[in-house]
């Protein structure tokens, strides 16, 4: 049986991914950094993420995770990605009741200073500019039945190069049902529904002359435009299975289909093997991706108080020709 599951994950992902045209529309979408994800448990598993979360940072994968948490949690998530660019992700979730659970998180995306240039200056003005992002989510998450939750959160985001800034809002929706069938589960997601974003600032600003052979015309006031960015918008549809290998083992096999609007249409599998609710082992594979593609991971979750745990998670990514990605992520449940 074990068998035929995997099987059955593996040819749903490979199928999903083959029906994906040639024509990728890479780079027609900003706010990039919204699509580096958090949590490291979940890329050790290859981002096959969707109906497995079932913590804080159900808020990034699938909102409708969060009714998983029985009190309180509070997250933290260090990435040092490509490039020395720097991800910090911070949230807190709490379950007020029968309301359900509501969640608040900060993402922050950072890069070293970096120095200016021109056409007559290659080697630098002796000036730098810097360039950074971040997101404000606020979370909510509800058991509509005892087999199905829904979740939705609202994201404020915000750009900025040198003295150029762009901002923006953006809604992400999730399910996760239950089937009734063991512990077979489905997840639905849709991130990053919103308007465009658009550049602006004071370097934008030029004075313009529309007849410079006339030495009595002064030059307008006048600013250059920049064109809007979509951003980016990504589906996903996955399910996930538990099993048991004995008392204190238990196997989790996922497998996810995600369709974005800015790339071809990509798959992940994964799996998680469980001790006693302590010790984890996570492997996971990226299908259709330019570089990504292997991960690994472990973690631990230990009992600081009599109600407190604390979880610690370690993730290793493959990025093929570009160097490999650490992620690191810790959690307290209270």
């Amino acid at each position: 049986m074990l068998k035929k599951t995997l099987l059955v994950m593996t040819v749903v992902v490979l199928c999903g991914t083959a029906l994906a045209g040639e024509f990728s529309k890479s780079g027609t979408a900003g706010a990039q950094f919204l699509k580096i994800g958090v949590g490291a448990r979940y890329h050790g598993l290859g981002e096959a993420s969707v109906a497995t979360v079932n913590d804080i940072y159900s808020m990034y994968w699938n909102p409708a995770g969060l009714t998983n948490i029985v009190n309180s949690e509070v997250a933290f998530t260090y990435v040092n990605y490509l490039t020395d660019i720097n991800l910090n992700y911070v949230a807190y979730a709490r379950r007020l009741g029968t309301l359900g659970v509501f969640g608040a998180a900060v993402t922050v995306l950072s890069m070293p200073d970096q120095e200016i240039t021109t056409v007559d200056q290659p080697d630098g003005t002796g000036y730098k500019y810097s360039s950074s992002s971040y997101a404000f989510q606020l979370s909510y998450a509800t058991q509509l039945t005892s087999q199905f939750s829904f979740g939705i959160s609202a994201k404020y985001l915000g750009e900025k190069i040198y003295r150029e800034k762009a901002s923006g809002f953006a809604f992400d929706f999730g399910t996760l049902l239950y089937t009734g069938y063991r512990s077979l589960r489905i997840g639905m997601n849709i991130a990053n529904m919103g308007p465009e974003m658009k550049l602006d600032g004071p370097d934008l600003d030029v004075f313009y002359n529309p007849d410079q052979s006339n030495p009595n015309q002064d030059p307008f006031n006048s600013r250059l435009k920049t064109d809007a960015y979509d951003l980016p918008l990504l589906f996903r549809i996955g399910m996930a299975y538990d099993w048991q290998l004995g008392s204190r083992m238990k196997l989790t096999t996922s497998g996810e289909i995600k369709h974005p609007n800015d790339n071809l249409q990509q798959g992940s599998i994964g799996g998680e093997l469980n001790w006693n609710d302590r010790y984890f082992l996570r492997a996971g594979y990226k299908f259709n991706y330019e570089e990504e593609g292997l991960g690994l991971g472990g973690g631990l979750q230990t009992r600081l108080t009599e109600s407190t745990d604390l979880v610690i998670d370690y993730a290793w990514v493959d990025f093929g020709r570009l160097n490999s990605v650490h992620r690191f992520s810790a959690s307290v449940r209270f």
